[in-house]
């Protein structure tokens, strides 16, 4: 027996994890109209109580007055340059890409190696702000999230018990005139998947296809938060990278096609910003790549002396 839960992830439970109580179904602040209660963003307290907490996500992120941190080193990626056959659902909250065994991210001042167990994407409509995380209050056309759980946890059940337990990357994307290749594979198959609960395969896409080039992600920012889905736990080290994403008008269309389980568009998939409280976010330096290769420079010269 499985059920969505958080992120939309379908857990397969164990007797363990069957003792946590079943959320109540939840929606976006789109979905709820006169003639359905189903509760939204500001009522998520009543679905899990830890949607009120104090370190909730997502956030506004201003600039000057994050921190650096020189430990925010360029993450490793791992496996992201192998192309996978993915398997694409609508899961009645968003568009989610289950992923495969081998994928994960390290180094960045992480605690641990994370792997990672799907991803999903918040957008709005008709091009309009839709990204859950905003900068200096710019709240982007959309935005991915690549969900990773500590290599030794088994579930995303075991994971939000651990206050790092759960490692999101998060990327914003920008409309660009021009189409993004890389992302017609997946926008194709989202013809497939317009109703909820329906299924499509996506076949020969890597996850390096589907973020900025590597060589881009030296700056990011960094702080502790929580899943931005009900039960909301505040388990999350989120990772959000300043490079952005380009797709076209057309291509982020798609998006927008997608239905609600009501039968509704599926738009304004994105919890607003919560309140930063007494929490800090840091920025990477973006330059330890640099640094390394100086050092190692110098020694190449060192050595020849």
């Amino acid at each position: 027996r499985g059920s969505r839960e958080n992120t939309g992830i379908f857990i397969v439970r164990s007797s363990a994890a069957r003792k946590r109580p079943i959320l109540r179904e939840w929606c976006y602040q789109s979905q709820v109209s006169c003639n359905r209660s189903c509760p939204g963003p500001d009522a998520w307290q009543t679905v899990s109580h830890q949607c009120g907490g104090r370190s909730q996500s997502p956030v506004n992120i201003v600039t000057r007055k994050t921190v650096k941190d020189e430990r925010l080193t360029p993450l490793q990626f791992d496996g992201y340059q192998e192309a996978f056959n993915f398997h694409l659902r609508n899961n009645g909250h968003t568009v989610q890409l289950d992923l495969p065994p081998g994928v994960g991210v390290s180094g960045g001042h992480l605690d641990a190696n994370y792997k990672a167990i799907q991803l999903h994407l918040h957008w709005g409509k008709n091009g309009s702000a839709g990204s859950e995380h905003t900068i200096d209050g710019e709240q982007f056309p959309m935005e991915m999230h690549i969900v990773h759980i500590k290599e030794d946890y088994n579930s995303l059940s075991q994971a939000v018990k651990d206050p790092t337990g759960i490692a999101v990357l998060g990327f914003f994307f920008q409309e660009s005139l021009s189409e993004n290749k890389k992302y017609t594979p997946l926008v194709d198959a989202l013809k497939q998947i317009i109703k909820p609960s329906s299924n499509a395969s996506v076949s020969g896409v890597s996850l390096e296809m589907l973020i900025p080039p590597q060589s881009s992600l030296t700056k990011y920012f960094r702080y502790s938060g929580s899943l931005t889905t009900p039960d909301c736990a505040e388990a999350v080290v989120w990772t959000l990278f300043e490079s952005t994403v380009p797709l076209s008008r057309t291509q982020l269309s798609a998006f927008w096609q997608l239905q609600f389980p009501e039968g509704t568009e599926m738009i304004q998939t994105y919890r607003p910003a919560q309140p930063l409280n007494d929490r800090s976010v840091f920025y990477s330096t973006g330059n330890a790549s640099l640094v390394s290769w100086a050092l190692l420079l110098m020694s190449v010269l060192l050595s020849t002396l």
